[in-house]
């Protein structure tokens, strides 16, 4: 079930319209088909695929036993000697020595920092082996893949050895949620909008994850299985895959993943709350966070002095870790007994304030496709993010808060973003307020837009105070 990458793929075969070989990094959140792209990637090229992946650090590995699964792999794909080279060097001479100058060939060196795990020098090994015989190949396509980012953000993009060799980085994004629709196949066309933003809040757009999905079954029976289960796949899956990504200081960066459940908030405001003082440690847990896809930040412009905001806000914006932490993590004992009933999604504690926060996420990892449905135009974007004020101490300025603000040279659009199962006139008393309170810089004109989903009552499209009104439903493609 391969859907919504062909821009992706589109990029990659513009490598072999090229006469020279190809360094590619390719990094992305854990399960959200990094390494099924590439695979697609060579089939469609019609090109020759190697893939060795690393394998997962644990007790009584060593470097040894991976050039050795490194040598199984390769022999089993090009029936070369499989004995276990000496060093990571003789590793790659033998990779190179299966690649023909004549044929397309796409290797995917996968979960690379596995591989490199228990070799400090196997990056510098790595540059040499590419200087002086991959890279001599013109019809190579060369791929580093791998889950932990920041393993591949330190030794390959900002080591200054590399600068000049990497062709393309890829970093490969949730599925747009129109993409998210082909998963239910033809049954999308008679379920409700409800029902798939319901299965979405939980999955976002996790390709793994909404394989799972059964068509035929309602939302909740959905989640049910895929959650509240022994053994079920998104009951099990966070441990698995934050170990997997985080790899320096995992306790402490759990905890400042789990100051996000809520609200967005800043380093000084996480810092605060775990009891410690704003500074390193928490600014490197949230770019590992935000490297391996769990976490956004968000920054843009402020709108009233033009500059960009001196503080940004970090946001979870992985729909299926703040539905673990919030509701599955709290009672793992209670579901391995299978002593949990589910019901609905409804009866979840604060879900419908949850909620809010999920939807938001999907508008936000779908912002190309809204922008073009706000009638902006062709005007360049400047910024466009959540934002934020808060109230000063004395009560004389008021805090605002809004959804999603796109700015332009000459104006700007405040973006509403609601769920609910009525909607009513509130919402523009709602919106005025806001724009009453943002501060605006002298020139710049005001839009205002609502994307929501739930029953919109009709005086809230009569009366005009949106300038655009654009239900999720458009979003998914229906």
């Amino acid at each position: 079930m391969f859907f919504g990458r062909e821009n992706l793929i589109e990029r990659l075969e513009f490598l072999f319209k090229k006469r020279t070989s190809s360094f590619v990094t390719c990094r992305g959140r854990r399960r959200v088909g990094k390494s099924t792209l590439i695979a697609k990637f060579a089939e469609r090229a019609n090109a020759r695929f190697i893939k060795i992946e690393g394998l997962k650090p644990r007790a009584k590995l060593n470097n040894g036993k991976e050039l050795e699964n490194f040598a199984m792999k390769l022999a089993a794909q090009t029936g070369c000697d499989s004995s276990v080279p000496d060093n990571w060097l003789n590793a790659f001479l033998r990779l190179d020595g299966q690649i023909r100058d004549n044929e397309r060939t796409v290797v995917l060196l996968d979960e690379i920092s596995w591989m490199a795990y228990y070799d400090p020098m196997f990056a510098g090994i790595l540059k040499g082996a590419w200087d002086d015989h991959f890279k001599k190949h013109p019809k190579l396509v060369f791929v580093l893949c791998g889950s932990v980012s920041s393993w591949i953000r330190d030794n390959i993009l900002e080591d200054g050895s590399f600068y000049g060799r990497r062709s393309m980085d890829i970093v490969v994004p949730e599925l747009p949620v129109c993409e998210c629709v082909k998963f239910w196949g033809k049954a999308a066309e008679r379920i409700d909008t409800r029902e798939m933003l319901d299965v979405l809040s939980v999955t976002g757009g996790v390709p793994r994850y909404l394989e799972e999905i059964d068509p035929s079954a309602s939302a909740n029976e959905n989640i049910r299985k895929l959650c509240f289960l022994p053994r079920s796949p998104l009951r099990e899956d966070f441990d698995e895959m934050f170990s997997d990504v985080i790899t320096r200081q995992p306790q402490f960066t759990a905890s400042v993943l789990r100051c996000l459940k809520g609200e967005p908030r800043s380093v000084s405001e996480i810092a605060r709350e775990i009891g410690m003082e704003r500074g390193g440690r928490v600014s490197d847990a949230l770019v590992q966070l935000k490297e391996c896809g769990l976490v956004a930040c968000d920054g843009g412009v402020n709108p009233q002095s033009g500059k960009n905001v001196k503080e940004s806000l970090y946001r979870l914006n992985d729909n299926y870790s703040r539905f673990y932490m919030k509701y599955i993590e709290p009672i793992k004992d209670i579901i391995d007994r299978e002593a949990f009933t589910f019901g609905s999604l409804d009866s979840l504690d604060g879900w419908d304030a949850i909620m809010g926060l999920q939807f938001e996420n999907l508008v936000l990892a779908n912002l190309g496709d809204l922008v073009a449905r706000l009638g902006l135009g062709n005007a360049q974007i400047l910024s466009a993010a959540p934002y934020r004020r808060q109230a000063s101490r004395d009560g004389v300025r008021k805090g605002v808060q809004i959804d999603l603000l796109i700015q332009t040279r000459r104006s700007m659009c405040i973006v509403e973003v609601k769920r609910r199962r009525e909607i009513g006139r509130d919402v523009i008393d709602e919106v005025a307020e806001k724009v009453r309170l943002l501060p605006k810089r002298q020139g710049i004109s005001v839009r205002t837009a609502l994307v929501y989903d739930g029953h919109l009552a009709p005086i809230v499209e009569a009366d005009g105070y949106f300038d655009a009104i654009v239900p999720f439903r458009s979003l998914l493609g229906l």
